[in-house]
């Protein structure tokens, strides 16, 4: 359902602060004539915490609006179980082909409320819901047997984006799941053994700048010509690691800047890049030929 390239977008400001239609449009056709399969809006590199709920709404619905052929996977997780519930019906009701949902962040449930907020969720909507495990953000992990539990209870659940780095833990999913339930790559750096190992594709950070170049490898891992793929993820592995040198969306939104999407800003209390950070970012554009 899911396989492939799906990028996290970033969300464009303008300088008043407030949504830069006009580049959001740009970004969706950059990725869609660059060959991704899916378009995630609202996730955490579109800074999903700092929007409001009109913003939520307002983003989603223009890319909606935007896309020509590759699906839309709206990000509307909270750490409020009703917020989640809200924002996951409204995308929904926008049209989004699913649901990717953030657990809890800062309350550190435990896994009984962990599988009692995705099965809230899953019971109000009527489009598949992917679970997304970033413990590095949320403070607390999904375990495999929860992600599991959830996959086995409801047929609305049908995948996660695993970005907790821990290899033993996803291979536990890839082990023990049904079937059709999909595994995600949510970390770049990972996804050629994750997909090499039975997951589908990736949720991405650096197809916001580099979409052909991520498609490419993930559809190559896909047809198991891992030969070719390494290349191409040896490659990008400079880049994966600088885009997380400050916290992201800090240093993709600097680099999509470079590429003439957007003025780089995020939104407080995330700053800009820093100088220092700007260099680095500046020799892996140049080393890759982002920028004729």
């Amino acid at each position: 359902m899911f396989e492939g390239t799906s990028t996290a977008i970033i969300t464009p400001f303008r300088k008043d602060g407030s949504v830069d239609e006009e580049c959001l449009r740009r970004i969706v056709d950059f990725q869609e004539e660059n060959g991704v399969n899916s378009i995630v809006p609202c996730g955490s590199t579109g800074e999903s915490a700092t929007l409001s709920h009109e913003e939520h709404v307002e983003v989603i619905s223009i890319v909606m609006d935007q896309v020509k052929k590759a699906k839309v996977i709206a990000g509307a997780g909270s750490n409020s179980t009703s917020e989640a519930v809200f924002l996951s019906r409204k995308a929904a009701d926008l049209g989004a082909d699913g649901i990717l949902s953030i657990s809890p962040y800062y309350n550190k449930p435990t896994q009984e409320g962990i599988y009692r907020h995705y099965m809230a969720i899953a019971d109000s909507i009527d489009v598949p819901l992917i679970i997304y495990n970033v413990p590095g953000r949320t403070g607390s992990n999904i375990s495999a047997e929860t992600t599991v539990r959830l996959a086995n209870d409801s047929s609305n659940v049908r995948a996660i984006k695993e970005a907790s780095g821990n290899m033993y833990q996803i291979q536990k999913i890839l082990g023990d799941k049904p079937k059709d339930f999909e595994v995600l790559s949510g970390d770049d750096g990972l996804a050629f053994p994750i997909i090499a190992l039975g997951g589908v594709g990736v949720i991405s950070v650096a197809a916001n700048c580099c979409p052909r170049t991520m498609s490419q490898m993930v559809d190559l891992c896909l047809k198991e010509k891992y030969v070719n793929a390494s290349a191409l993820h040896y490659r990008m592995m400079p880049l994966y690691k600088d885009l997380f040198i400050e916290s992201n969306p800090i240093p993709i939104k600097y680099v999509m800047k470079r590429l003439g999407f957007g003025n780089g800003e995020p939104r407080l209390p995330l700053t800009a890049l820093s100088e220092e950070s700007r260099a680095v970012l500046d020799r892996d554009i140049e080393d890759l030929g982002l920028i004729a």
